[in-house]
């Protein structure tokens, strides 16, 4: 009689136990099936969740930052156009200039060289832009018996070491001359009229609305021209410029540029108008730094609850699988340890006639822990397919989260190798604690003595 029939027989000849020990091991091993593919997909649907949720934000801000550059363009656009229409904010004056007369007259009278624009532009200057040097002067309209200011005018110098920005005001061409609101509606004057000015014809190119300042009562002309009016051949009263954007006091880091470059000027900022273009320049960076930051802290709260929740579910599962797991695999193996040992108890009679027959001892150690490698094997492989259903659906049910229940088995291995790994070795873990559990009962049946059994005793 082979071993392999013995084992079948032993098996045949006790069904319901070895069914039993079957059921006990498949437990076993669909706890730890379920719990591991439980904790892994935990673990994966958090990866998955986070990296969406960090993509969606993400994509949020992007989309804020389009639409603040758009309206940071809109917005500086805006203030250029508003900017040329206020006029220059700063003026370098020669030094003995009283700044009084400039405010109580609207004109000058002390001049300085007209290279000191140029040397100005040659220098690399830093603190301002737009470069236009003027005459600025008030005088008496012989031919209409009016005083007027007289403002000479001409392009922009250059910064050779400064990308080209589009003029603020635009050149008055010789023979040609702007005229300020006051004077051309008291002259009921038009574009393309004709007029002399101290002995000199100009065609009016230009008439000014209503500026309710000392522009309303100014004509502008060449400054070649009206250099030569006024006897000023190769000089100037002021050099009008525009600031660049400084941090902190800018008007003192202005004069201190323009005070080693050229020596014997003074610097005076137009507050009015430099206030306006700092406003602008302030609500634009504010309004896109606040808006950014705004998103960015939203987003970020948004994932830091994501990850809590999360954490919270994982650590919930994972609690509940380090208290359940040892404790069903302990009561597995007590179950099987049990049957084992009932079945070895209550077949004296026949281990011992199997003894007398010539069975020896290893015959029938391994009879009793074939079947026990079997109802392991069996067990670990119905286990392994029941854990996998076990643990689909139940991490569905657990977690009701849309991509949760997206993930099926087949993305849960690929996702996590160790998963496979798991469930490769969970068969053999069954077989393992299925023979270890019977081991006692199989050593007892082995040593039993065949004449001591058979007399009763």
């Amino acid at each position: 009689m082979t071993l392999s029939h013995l084992i079948f027989r032993e098996i045949t000849h006790r069904k319901l136990n070895f069914l039993l020990s079957v059921l006990a091991v498949a437990i076993a091993a669909l706890s730890i099936v379920a719990a591991d593919l439980i904790v892994r997909r935990d673990a994966e649907v958090t990866r998955r969740i986070m990296t969406e949720k960090q993509a969606e934000t993400q994509a949020a801000i992007d989309a804020k930052l389009k639409l603040v550059s758009a309206a940071g363009a809109d917005l500086e656009e805006s203030m250029r156009k508003n900017m040329k229409e206020l006029g220059f904010n700063v003026l370098i004056l020669p030094e003995s200039q009283d700044a009084a007369e400039l405010h109580l007259k609207g004109s000058l009278s002390e001049t300085m060289p007209e290279s000191y624009a140029k040397k100005l532009a040659d220098s690399k200057v830093i603190t301002i832009n737009h470069l236009l040097p003027t005459v600025l002067k008030q005088v008496r309209w012989p031919e209409r018996e009016m005083d007027v200011i007289l403002y000479g005018t001409r392009g922009e110098v250059p910064l050779m070491h400064r990308d080209m920005k589009k003029p603020i005001l635009d050149a008055v061409k010789p023979g040609q001359m702007v005229v300020g609101y006051s004077i051309h509606k008291k002259l009921g004057l038009k574009e393309g009229d004709k007029l002399t000015f101290m002995g000199r014809e100009f065609n009016v190119s230009k008439l000014h609305p209503e500026r309710g300042s000392s522009d309303d009562v100014t004509l502008w002309v060449d400054l070649g021209q009206a250099q030569e009016i006024l006897g000023l051949q190769n000089l100037v009263h002021a050099i009008l410029a525009l600031e660049c954007e400084c941090a902190g006091d800018r008007i003192s880091q202005i004069r201190a540029e323009i005070a080693g470059i050229l020596p014997g000027t003074q610097v005076i900022e137009r507050y009015s108008q430099a206030l306006a273009r700092a406003e602008a320049r302030a609500k634009a960076k504010t309004v896109a730094e606040e808006s950014l930051a705004a998103e960015k802290k939203a987003g970020e709260e948004a994932l830091a609850l994501e990850l809590a929740s999360r954490t919270k579910l994982e650590s919930g599962h994972q609690q509940l699988a380090r208290f359940l797991l040892p404790l069903v695999l302990t009561l597995a193996a007590a179950a099987v340890g049990l049957l084992a040992y009932w079945n070895v108890r209550y077949r004296r009679e026949e281990i011992g006639i199997l003894r007398a027959i010539g069975l020896r001892t290893s015959q029938v150690l391994a009879v009793f822990l074939g079947k026990a490698f079997l109802s392991g094997l069996i067990g670990g492989v119905i286990g392994v397919l029941a854990g996998i259903a076990t643990g689909v659906l139940a991490g569905r049910f657990l977690d009701r989260s849309e991509i949760a229940q997206s993930i099926g088995l087949t993305e849960s291995i690929a996702s996590s190798p160790g998963l496979f790994v798991t469930l490769m070795a969970t068969p053999l873990l069954a077989v393992a604690l299925a023979t270890l559990s019977s081991w006692v009962a199989a050593a007892m049946a082995a040593s039993q003595d065949a004449a001591v059994v058979l007399q009763g005793e």
